[in-house]
């Protein structure tokens, strides 16, 4: 099985260019403390334009974000059962409930 990527970036528009986008990832917004406040997915192709809504000024802006933590999946479905666990898990104050 290859071996999938993580990676940390500052939640600004240099970081998410940063960040691949040949894989859907499962990506963590975190605050100045490394306490997740939301979780996603993206998919293949569609990784930095789905973080660029998560920006100040962006569509879907989450307050208090600093970094982005994502990793990569081998499809979409993978993604949306590891984040399903993740928000379970770690209940992230800006996923909003069910989702």
């Amino acid at each position: 099985m290859p071996k999938r990527k993580r990676k940390t970036a500052k939640l600004t528009k240099e970081g998410i260019q940063s960040l691949p986008k040949d894989k859907p990832v499962v990506y963590r917004i975190l605050d100045r403390n490394d306490r997740n406040i939301y979780t996603g997915v993206a998919k293949r192709g569609r990784v930095a334009e789905r973080l660029s809504d998560h920006l100040p000024a962006g569509t879907d802006a989450i307050p208090g974000g600093v970094k982005i933590r994502i990793e990569q999946k081998g499809g979409i479905d993978e993604a949306r059962k590891s984040e399903a666990i993740i928000i379970k898990r770690s209940k992230p104050r800006h996923n909003k409930k069910g989702k």
